[in-house]
């Protein structure tokens, strides 16, 4: 960063600053704790077996300790190449009609509170709404430290069970919806796009009731024809911004797809691969009747409420699966 003309080349000097701050958010705080137990230890060993009134203090600091080393420890298992990247989300509706499209829509704002909750941005690209309500699908792009590292784990069927509030019967429904997270990946990854294989549709954005809605045919899909992936955005009222951006989506996901095609747990997430998004695919169970209850299928964990994990509460359900996965032999 010291070098003359570093700030020259915009892109090249933000990309080093980033990397830059994840190497010290990784190192400070372990030096920062290994210092605060260098000088609890020292604190031990003068301490009068007599002095009582320094022991409550103690104990407090040596807690206090336990849980900083608990949180670097649980960084060891975002170890992944592209843990540290930001993340696109992307929420599909499935079986289930209206019930799926407002199914999305409620892991929309779960998503999002749980992006607010860290600290992180995200940014709508790409949404399309649910004929009578809700939405059938909607590309989000999470901005934060580690946000793919986080969020990966969330990618698979998502299954809700609720007693409807489209039904006059008020009878039980199970809906569907599917969740794929990719890295966002550098400009620079070694992707070629040939023009020929690619197929580009310039269409007129849609809002919900008419709202926001552009004035031009801005909005971009862009099909990759050798693989069928699809990306799009209508974000921005740009049509060259929205294809910038959807490019870079499609770049992404065809190199996440080249670079898991070995693994086949992976290649289910994908164009010829994907699971249906019905019953006996989930992940995970959202049950709200005729009981509370979240199941994480994967591994085991479970919680009764609900509306905790609804508002963005997803940490233990990702840290059991985190773990699960370290503990697997490779």
């Amino acid at each position: 960063m010291s070098e003359p003309g570093f700030w020259d080349d915009s892109e090249r000097s933000t990309r080093i600053v980033r990397q830059l701050k994840t190497l010290k958010n990784t190192v400070e705080p372990w030096f920062a704790a290994l210092q605060k137990y260098q000088e609890l230890q020292e604190l031990a060993d003068i301490l009068n077996p007599q002095d009582n009134a320094l022991y409550p203090d103690l104990n407090r600091n040596v807690n206090s300790l336990l849980s900083e080393v608990g949180s670097l420890e649980f960084k060891t298992l975002l170890a992944g190449e592209f843990d540290p990247n930001n993340a696109i989300l992307s929420i599909n509706a499935g079986a289930g009609g209206t019930e799926s499209c407002d199914w999305v829509e409620m892991l929309f704002r779960m998503y999002t509170r749980f992006a607010e909750q860290r600290g992180w941005k995200a940014k709508t690209l790409d949404v399309l709404y649910g004929e009578e309500a809700g939405i059938k699908n909607v590309t989000l792009l999470v901005e934060g430290e580690y946000a793919y590292g986080y969020l990966k784990e969330e990618r698979g069927v998502h299954r809700l069970v609720r007693i409807s509030p489209f039904d006059a019967n008020k009878r039980r429904h199970t809906s569907f919806a599917s969740v794929d997270i990719i890295p966002e990946v550098e400009e620079d990854i070694a992707v070629k796009l040939e023009e020929k294989d690619l197929r580009i549709d310039v269409y007129r954005s849609k809002g919900a009731g008419g709202q926001s809605v552009n004035t031009t045919d801005s909005a971009v899909r862009i099909t990759h024809i050798p693989t069928g992936l699809v990306a799009q955005c209508q974000n921005e009222r740009s049509q060259h911004q929205n294809k910038q951006t959807a490019l870079k989506i499609l770049k992404a996901r065809i190199y996440e797809l080249e670079r898991t095609k070995q693994e086949a747990e992976m290649l289910k997430n994908y164009a010829g691969g994907k699971k249906k998004i019905e019953f006996g695919s989930q992940i995970r169970s959202y049950v709200m009747h005729p009981y509370n209850m979240v199941k994480d299928h994967r591994t085991g964990y479970e919680t009764g409420d609900v509306a905790k994990v609804m508002d963005g509460g997803l940490d233990e359900f990702i840290a059991a699966h985190l773990k699960l996965q370290k503990s697997r032999p490779k």
